[in-house]
């Protein structure tokens, strides 16, 4: 069987002993503070909604708002967080990247002199410690990283390409209209990644990789994403390149060609342009998408500033080439459930589903209720749909008879399978996990 931690049960009364071992998580016992009904019928709240990923989630009781543009994350959003973050680590670190953990605090001269403090405007969330000194809570940590590289001293060229990232952190952006849940909010989750190297060539190979690694996770979540070539904006860069998820609800707009594997943000081109300026035959087509990822090849722009450096192969001081990769971890989560989702009913990942399986127990009342233990609940199928299980397994009649049957609903499929026991325990062995 999967690990117990992938399995949900609905309520059953299978034992009163505290000394029994469960094999699983009660639903009954799940922290999920919305109510399916309640919520969908409260038009107030309903009313707030600005798109399908997040009333689904608010709904479900994966998230709930705090004020504008924050919100809680719930037991089971965070399970799906915690396995989104399992396989960012194994990508990072497959292409060389070391973990770390800066501060969210960061010091207004550092800003000043990357010339960012004034540049970023309204978005950048300031605040004065008791002294009087200006800081800001980072949205993002170029200048962080650059100061504390430049602070070694003894970097060797042996030593690159040096590839570090951040622990998950959160980070903070002022927006003025925060909407679609945690798809655009003024605190986030975020992957943020910064690359150190010996030459413009070495640089592009890393940024290269770091691409491939991205578009592996993408790969690997099962999540249609394109590889859009992108503005620099105030994070700045010689190169730019955006990952985006194709969505209705999209804010950017992507121009794709037909015929070759040219795509583009449509800031990046003439507005009126149609024809493909990498094949120059194909014609380019405008459609919608959600940004989940973003890479950057910066050159100098930092390590020039704060003095970023490592010896060369004849020891001498040289000014290291950088690059800095993010990832809107939180943001994958809503735009996957944005995007595989049905009106009614979440749709996760596989991989990343906080549950990979729910047991379903006989009703009250069932003839089954001679041999197996009883409901406490009545919340059945339709809402277990609704919460997107990769997998339902329902115990009925046919389970208890000589034949064993058990019906087992993929939800991301839409089929339905009647399995033995030794199916049912071979496919829940074959379930994919984290």
């Amino acid at each position: 069987l999967p690990s117990s931690s992938s399995i949900i049960w609905r309520p059953s009364s299978l034992s009163h002993s505290r000394h029994i071992h469960k094999p699983g998580l009660l639903v009954s016992r799940l922290y999920q503070p919305a109510n399916l009904r309640d919520v969908g019928a409260d038009t107030r709240l309903q009313g707030e909604m600005t798109c399908k990923s997040q009333r689904l989630m608010q709904q479900a009781g994966l998230i709930h708002p705090s004020n504008p543009g924050c919100y809680y994350y719930l037991p089971a959003t965070v399970r799906s967080m915690e396995k989104l973050v399992r396989i960012i680590d194994q990508e990072m670190q497959g292409i060389g990247g070391q973990k770390l953990d800066m501060p969210s605090l960061c010091s207004a001269d550092l800003w000043k002199t990357s010339e960012r403090w004034d540049l970023m405007g309204k978005e950048l969330l300031r605040l004065k410690d008791r002294h009087g000194a200006d800081y800001c809570l980072a949205p993002t940590h170029e200048e962080a990283v650059t100061t504390l590289v430049a602070h070694q001293t003894t970097l060797s060229y042996r030593q690159l390409p040096l590839l570090l990232y951040q622990v998950i952190t959160r980070k903070f952006r002022d927006e003025p209209k925060p909407k679609f849940g945690l798809l655009r909010g003024r605190e986030f989750y975020m992957k943020d990644m910064y690359s150190f190297d010996s030459s413009e060539e070495a640089a592009f190979e890393t940024y290269e990789s770091v691409c491939a690694a991205y578009a592996r996770l993408f790969t690997r979540l099962g999540l249609r994403c394109v590889q859009v070539q992108a503005d620099t904006g105030n994070i700045g860069g010689k190169l730019s390149h955006e990952f985006q998820l194709p969505a209705d609800i999209g804010e950017d707009r992507l121009l794709v060609c037909g015929s070759c594997s040219f795509s583009a943000n449509v800031e990046t081109l003439a507005s009126d342009r149609t024809e493909c300026p990498q094949c120059k035959t194909g014609t380019l087509v405008e459609s919608k998408g959600i940004e989940v990822g973003h890479t950057f090849y910066l050159g100098k722009k930092y390590s020039d500033v704060f003095n970023a450096t490592f010896s060369n192969a004849q020891n001498k001081p040289c000014v290291a080439e950088m690059g800095c990769y993010g990832l809107g971890v939180t943001r994958i989560l809503a735009a996957a459930i944005e995007v595989m989702s049905t009106e009614d009913a979440i749709r996760w990942p596989g991989l990343i589903a906080p549950y990979q399986v729910c047991v379903l127990p006989p009703k009250k009342g069932s003839k089954v209720n001679e041999t197996l233990p009883r409901l406490r609940g009545e919340v059945r199928l339709k809402d277990a749909s609704r919460l997107g299980y990769p997998y339902v397994v329902v115990v009925g009649q046919a389970a208890v008879e000589e034949t064993s049957r058990y019906e087992v609903i993929c939800q991301q499929t839409g089929e339905t399978m009647f399995l033995s026991k030794d199916g049912l325990l071979d496919l829940l062995g074959r379930v994919e996990t984290v």
